[in-house]
Parts: structure tokens; C-alpha cells; sequence
């Protein structure tokens, strides 16, 4: 009786600790890196040689790495919207028709809509911790400056410590402005105008061949002095309006100070973990590497042998490295799928004035950020679940930035939403094994609100036969399946100068009219056999060329049916500047200066 008892006890005990331990592998925390324009020839798992990695190195050797993760859009602000929703980004509105297709002012109206629902909304509502530490870039106030309805906090995080908008070279003095080119069409040619009309008059005055009022000079010399005041505003405000740090609602440093941000920002990353050590917790770290302007602490300036894209690059590793330590320390790492990936390709367009290249890597790809080559889109997809992922594995399978959101869902144990498309896929099986093709036959790759290309990975050999006698009849043409992997053009941008990797012209590659080439029929390509997209296929190269491309524009007709009209979020009358939404953290104008962070930070929730 006795002994029964004891193996009843035993038995208990045993199945307690299971369903423990299945709790616990059914609710696992999520960490969530994102680097900002890092190329996928830059860390060393990828194959860089000479730029140091060693922690997205050791990430890739204990978990899977992903060797076409495509980001669902070329540019940092669609690319994110559906990176948090898991759809593409012209579903929610976040992409744009005109040739800015990001925000650049916290206060423009545009953002992320309340309606959208992110992975964190998700995750909150099954009870986790949320954080968001770093770059946002979706939008923050609607009708007031008070308001914050595109912000972080109401998008289902908890929390919030970075940079509401994005980091610019416009953000550090002395790097120059990525507004030149609009500064030289709407100051610059302006005032060559007034100045030349200014002369012409007064050389015709003096000749006595017209008569000239003095008020016409006064005029025009006040409509120089009101440019010449636009452009000194812009310069001196620029920086402190836009480029400062938030926690939670509160603005606590403008201008950004970039001494250690790094530093402070992984630390508050690491204090999120540590006091949601035994909560099921969600922490995005998005960094402001690599996007200009390039940064990087003492500790690591001039250390590397790539100039400041180099020390800025490496810095982010050492980042990453702290936040795995912290999950190691605390016995979460088992527990915790952590992924580490970037919103889009390196942006090769980016080199001073000194002739110094600011971009990073693509590899052997071709073009880069904001462009849908597939240097602009293929980007590092590193995932690790020490027991659950196993280490060391390489999957060459088509996958996207989307498919984090059902992956993270289903994980956390929440339903997806049913009143909307979720274009995004669940990972976990092709990561544990139990699938070997992705679950995306098709992707379709958006140059803002245009369908640029679509990406066709055939689920079967017969897919294009139109009836089983043509299989025997036709024995001489390729199979279809396996590592066929088609990627058909509508249009492709027009780099500058000819022969170049990019558009260096306009500094990033536009989206239609006269900055594009339209193909008719659509530019074809084998990706699994010119992954470098050197070789267009002809009918003469590719016996089926016109079968591939009725079936892949069937889809893309088919895709185009489930979209819906939505506001424009990224419309010009939401992109520009508007008073009433600047945050400012004094109550005296326009004199927005302030740098609560070390007090905050000590005081911290």
C-alpha cells in the first residue's frame, strides 16, 4: 500500500514537471533583434572575412540560419509596418506613392493605424511584458501633439526608450543632410532665380530701357531674405525637433546626444530582461545601426578595418553579445527564441563628400536599400531556440520578415486576427524539420506602393503541365520543383551613373516615371541558379519563359484582388511638418533642449 502510494507520488510529481516544462516550451520569451540598413554580406556567418561579428556569429552556430529571409519592402518604414503585422505594407497604408516613402518628421500626421494589430498587441493580451528599446520610424501623433496614436505604447508595447522617427545624418552635426537635394531645388535654384532677375533688372534700369519700381527690388529682396530665413530655420531647428529620445510619452533628451547611446540603450535593454526574468516577456532591440549617421563610443571608434561603418558595425555585435550574456546569466536562454535580422539590404548609394563609403555590404547581390534586387532585400534571418532549433542548420528556403508575426502568435499561444489577411508564415516548421519547402509559393516585392516583382517557388514538378500526356511528350524541359526559384520584374529602377551598383544621383533609387525601366514582357529570372541577377532567361533559354510568367502575373492579379483602398498614411498632406504635433520637452517654443536620460535611467521602472 505503501509502496503504491509512493509510485502515485512519483507518478504526480513526474507529470507536474512535465507540464511544467511544456508550459514552459509553449510560452517562451521573445527577443527581437532588428538592425537598420546592416547588408547580409556584412556579418562573418555570412561570409564577411575581415568585419568582426562574433556574437551574430555565435547567434548563427547555435540556432538556424536563413539564407534568402527577404524583407517584405526595401525602405526602413514599410519595411517595419510589416514586420510588426505580418502583412505588406500597402494593406495599412504604409506605402507611399510619391518618391518619399518614409517619415522624416516626429511631427507629421502619418503612422502605423490604430486598427493594425502588431505581435505585441498580440502578446500583451496572453499576458507578456512588452518593450520596444530603439528606433520606432512608425508614426507617433494623429490631431495633437498629445495624442501619440501611432506611438509605440499604442501598438501594444509596454514600453518604450529610443528614437520616435529614425536616425539621420541631419542628426549629427557635421555629416552632412539628406535633404541636399531638396534643399538645392527649393532654396538654391530659388534664390539663382531672384538673384539673376535682381541683375537683369537693374542692368536694364541703368541702360534706361524699362522703368523699374523701387518696390519690385524690395520685393524681391524680401522674397530672398524669407528663403535665405527658411533655410537658416531649417538648419538650426531641424536637429532638436526631430531627432530626439522618448521614454514612454516623455521626450528625455533633445537633441539625441549620441555619447554611449549605444551603451544606454542595451543596458535599459538588458534591465527589461532582468526584471521580467520570471514573466514571459517580448523586447524588441531596434538598433540605430547602420543607418547614417554612422556612431560608435570610444571603446570602438577606429578599431575595425571599415572605417566608421566598421566601428559602428561592430559596436552593434557587442550589443548583441550583452543582451545574449544577460540571457545566459539568468537561465533564460533555453527558454527564449531569440532572432536577429534587418529591415532591408545595406545602402550602397551612401559615401561622403571625403569619398568615404557609408554603406554596408550586400555580398554578391546586386543593388541594395530601396531598390528590390536582391541586394536590397535579401537580408541576415538568424533564429535561436537552444533544444527546440537545431543549432548549425541552413535553410535556403524562400522566407520573409512577415512571417515573425504568426510565427511569435502561434508560440505565445494567441489566435491570429480572422478579420484580415495575415500574408506571413509560421517558421517552426521548416525550423524544426518538419517541413522542407516554405509555405510561401509566391511573394511579391513592393517598390513602395508599386508591385515591383513577384518571387514564384513552384510547390510541385507539374505545375505548369497542363495535363499529365505533355509530362511524357515534353521529357526534355527542366522540373520546376526543387531549386527553381523565378522572380519576374515589372520595372526596374535606373541606376546612375551607367554601369553603377546604385542610384547615386538621387542618393536612393525612385519608384516610377522616368527613374524606372518598365519590362513588357516582365525581366525573368532563375534566382536558385544567377542569385546575382546577371541573366535575364529569353524563350530561347528557358523553353517555358511564357508559361512562368502567365502563371506568376495570374498570381499577382490574384494578390492585387485581396487589397483593399486604405489612407494613405505616407500622402504628402501626412509627410510634412506640421506645428500643432511637435513634441517639445519645454513649454518656452521652439527652444527644445533638455537631457533627463541619466536621471530617468536611475530612477527606472
Amino acid at each position: 500500500m505503501l509502496r503504491a502510494r509512493k509510485m502515485r507520488t512519483l507518478l504526480l510529481l513526474l507529470l507536474f514537471i512535465y507540464e511544467a516544462r511544456s508550459h514552459a516550451v509553449s510560452t517562451p520569451n521573445f527577443v527581437l533583434l532588428m538592425a537598420d540598413d546592416l547588408g547580409i554580406g556584412d556579418p562573418g556567418c555570412y561570409g564577411n572575412k575581415t568585419l568582426r561579428t562574433p556574437n551574430i556569429d555565435r547567434l548563427s552556430r547555435g540556432g538556424v540560419k536563413l539564407t534568402q529571409h527577404l524583407a517584405a519592402s526595401p525602405l526602413c518604414t514599410p519595411s517595419r509596418a510589416a514586420f510588426m503585422t505580418g502583412r505588406y505594407p500597402i494593406r495599412s497604408g504604409m506605402a507611399s506613392r510619391s518618391q518619399v516613402g518614409v517619415f522624416v518628421f516626429s511631427a507629421s500626421s502619418g503612422g502605423l493605424p490604430h486598427s493594425e494589430i502588431t505581435f505585441a498587441k498580440l502578446l500583451k493580451n496572453q499576458g507578456y511584458s512588452t518593450a520596444l528599446i530603439g528606433k520606432w520610424h512608425l508614426g507617433t501623433s494623429c490631431h495633437n501633439r498629445t495624442d501619440l496614436c501611432h506611438h509605440p505604447l499604442s501598438h501594444g508595447f509596454d514600453y518604450f526608450h529610443g528614437l520616435p522617427v529614425t536616425n539621420l545624418r541631419d542628426c549629427k552635426p557635421g555629416e552632412g543632410s539628406v535633404f541636399t537635394r531638396a534643399l538645392r531645388l527649393l532654396v538654391f535654384l530659388p534664390l539663382q532665380v531672384i538673384a539673376i532677375t535682381l541683375l537683369t533688372l537693374a542692368v536694364l534700369r541703368c541702360l534706361g530701357l524699362i522703368q523699374v519700381p523701387p518696390c519690385i527690388f524690395f520685393c524681391l529682396f524680401f522674397l530672398a531674405a524669407l528663403v535665405l530665413g527658411g533655410l537658416l530655420c531649417f538648419l538650426h531647428y531641424f536637429r532638436p525637433l526631430n531627432c530626439f529620445l522618448m521614454r514612454n510619452r516623455d521626450i528625455t533628451q533633445q537633441p539625441m546626444s549620441y555619447d554611449n547611446l549605444t551603451q544606454r540603450l542595451t543596458a535599459d535593454a538588458a534591465q527589461f530582461i532582468q526584471r521580467n526574468a520570471k514573466t514571459p516577456f517580448l523586447l524588441v532591440l531596434a538598433f540605430l545601426h547602420m543607418h547614417t549617421a554612422l556612431f560608435s563610443s570610444k571603446d570602438f571608434a577606429g578599431k575595425s578595418k571599415h572605417g566608421a561603418y566598421g566601428d559602428a558595425a561592430e559596436e552593434m555585435d557587442w550589443s548583441v553579445g550583452q543582451i545574449l550574456d544577460v540571457l545566459d546569466e539568468l537561465k533564460l536562454a533555453n527558454n527564449t527564441l531569440v532572432y536577429f535580422s534587418s529591415d532591408q539590404g545595406a545602402h550602397v548609394e551612401e559615401v561622403t563628400v571625403k569619398g568615404e563609403g557609408h554603406g554596408g555590404s550586400n555580398g554578391i547581390y546586386k543593388g541594395g536599400k530601396a531598390n528590390n534586387w536582391e541586394g536590397g532585400i535579401r537580408v541576415p534571418g538568424i533564429l535561436r531556440w537552444p533544444g527546440v532549433i537545431q543549432a548549425g542548420l541552413e535553410i535556403d528556403e524562400p522566407t520573409s520578415n512577415m512571417d515573425i508575426f504568426p510565427t511569435v502568435a502561434k508560440l505565445a499561444g494567441s489566435p491570429l486576427p480572422e478579420d484580415r489577411i495575415i500574408d506571413g508564415r509560421d517558421l517552426m516548421p521548416l525550423l524544426q524539420g518538419r517541413s522542407h519547402r516554405s509555405d510561401h509559393e509566391f511573394l511579391f516585392h513592393y517598390c513602395n506602393f508599386y508591385l515591383n516583382a513577384v518571387r514564384w517557388h513552384p510547390q510541385n514538378s507539374f505545375a505548369l503541365a497542363p495535363n499529365a500526356l505533355e509530362m511524357f511528350t515534353r521529357p526534355s524541359l527542366p522540373s520546376l520543383k526543387g531549386t527553381s526559384i523565378w522572380k519576374a520584374f515589372f520595372f526596374t529602377p535606373k541606376f546612375f551613373p551607367e554601369g553603377a551598383n546604385g542610384c547615386f544621383a538621387t542618393h536612393v533609387c525612385f519608384c516610377h516615371g522616368q527613374y524606372v525601366t518598365y519590362h513588357d514582357p516582365p525581366l525573368l529570372f532563375d534566382i536558385s541558379q544567377d542569385p546575382r541577377e546577371r541573366n535575364p532567361l529569353t524563350p530561347t533559354s528557358q523553353p517555358r519563359f511564357r508559361e512562368i510568367l502567365e502563371t506568376m502575373q495570374e498570381a499577382a492579379a490574384r494578390h492585387a484582388e485581396t487589397l483593399r483602398d486604405v489612407p494613405n498614411q505616407l500622402s504628402l498632406g501626412n509627410l510634412i511638418w506640421k506645428p500643432w504635433l511637435q513634441m517639445c520637452c519645454s513649454s518656452s517654443g521652439l527652444f527644445c533642449q533638455c537631457d533627463w536620460e541619466k536621471q530617468v535611467g536611475r530612477g527606472s521602472h
